[in-house]
């Protein structure tokens, strides 16, 4: 593990060499790890620290209204999360964080982060833009959910995670993560899938899916 690996993470980028320098030396922060299949946080617990992911996987799940935990997303390190919930005024996690793969976290003390930002108009800056990307991915989610229909919520989630230029998305979530994500069952999706595959909309392989007709698929929603 290397420390600095925080500078490749959107919320300390552009740091000059003796910003980087200034910033760790000045900075309260612990280490701690955490073995694979460990809960680290659960959702609603208070949120007092900035978390950076340093190394391994962290699956976050969120509890729907009936009470089931839905797989929302896997992350990897280098990341941090929930950031914009340190300051919250109900500072509390929006999910519950288990390991995937053996973690190494930081927290970074909420005061010692505060007075970090005053100091340096760039980390205020890296923050607000952090937090506008978090308020987007909460955004997508409530959009998806607001189509009715498995097919049109499966394609909403392809064109909104295809990247500009590109007709192939690496999917973030298997099939039953997805169908808990989207609120349905895993044989509904897989049906609405497997017909998108058979219309020749698109084609899968590894993980990955390969828009084929993306303006039709887009006449579908």
């Amino acid at each position: 593990m290397d420390i600095t690996d925080i500078f490749k993470i959107p919320l300390f980028g552009n740091f000059t060499h003796q910003m980087q320098e200034e910033f760790l030396d000045k900075l309260e922060y612990t280490l701690d790890k955490y073995p694979k299949g460990e809960t680290i946080i659960r959702q609603g617990q208070p949120c007092h620290a900035v978390h950076v992911l340093l190394e391994g996987k962290l699956n976050v799940d969120v509890l729907d209204v009936s009470g089931n935990e839905v797989r929302v997303e896997v992350i990897q390190a280098p990341r941090t999360f929930a950031t914009p919930h340190v300051f919250a005024e109900k500072n509390v996690f929006p999910a519950t964080f288990s390991v995937e793969e053996d973690v190494t976290l930081m927290r970074i003390s909420k005061d010692s982060f505060f007075k970090m930002m005053h100091t340096m108009p760039l980390l205020l800056h890296n923050f607000l833009c952090v937090s506008t990307s978090c308020n987007r991915c909460t955004m997508t989610r409530l959009r998806v959910l607001s189509f009715r229909g498995i097919r049109s919520r499966y394609i909403y989630y392809l064109l909104d995670h295809l990247k500009e230029g590109e007709d192939t998305v690496e999917m973030e979530h298997n099939q039953v993560q997805l169908a808990e994500y989207f609120g349905v069952t895993r044989p509904a999706l897989s049906k609405e899938i497997g017909k998108l595959v058979d219309s020749g909309f698109i084609h899968i392989s590894r993980g990955k899916v390969k828009i084929l007709n993306k303006q039709a698929l887009i006449s579908l929603l």
